[in-house]
């Protein structure tokens, strides 16, 4: 009869965080082939500006055409999608560092933003018990709470 294997929890999330950082780098190293490979190919001629911008356009189409999208963007998202991309393939650094730098700016006063939103906190009815005894001048029980349950 075969003993069954315990393994404990430490050792399943490490095997599972391993398979994740392999996964992980995999598809960085697939990115970066795919990368030299479609910049090698611009920079020979044989994908053009135009090329670019047909394929989006198709993926788009395709996409909706599977339900994965309500409809397709407009000529501006998609002209804007391509210059993503050839910035990227063109290689054109400082183009991509200012763009990095307006995505970060963006992202900064978003969570500024957000921070000054009012939130409503939830607390443990043990605290809000607490919280009304303190606050109850003739004890716990007082009808004149002011507290929300």
């Amino acid at each position: 009869m075969a003993v069954p294997m315990q393994i404990s929890l430490e050792e399943v999330i490490t095997m599972l965080l391993s398979r994740v950082e392999s996964l992980s780098m995999s598809d960085e190293n697939g990115k970066t082939r795919f990368n030299v490979v479609v910049r090698a190919l611009y920079k020979k001629g044989f994908i053009s500006d135009e090329d670019i911008m047909e394929s989006v356009r198709e993926e788009h189409r395709m996409l909706e055409e599977l339900g994965m999208i309500q409809e397709a963007p407009g000529e501006d998202v998609v002209k804007a999608v391509a210059d993503n991309i050839l910035q990227w393939v063109r290689g054109d650094v400082e183009v991509i560092k200012r763009a990095m730098a307006e995505y970060d700016k963006r992202l900064k006063e978003y969570a500024r933003d957000e921070a000054r939103k009012p939130s409503i906190a939830v607390a443990s009815s043990d605290v809000l018990h607490q919280l009304d005894r303190l606050s109850s001048p003739s004890g716990p029980g007082n009808r004149g709470s002011k507290l929300i349950i």
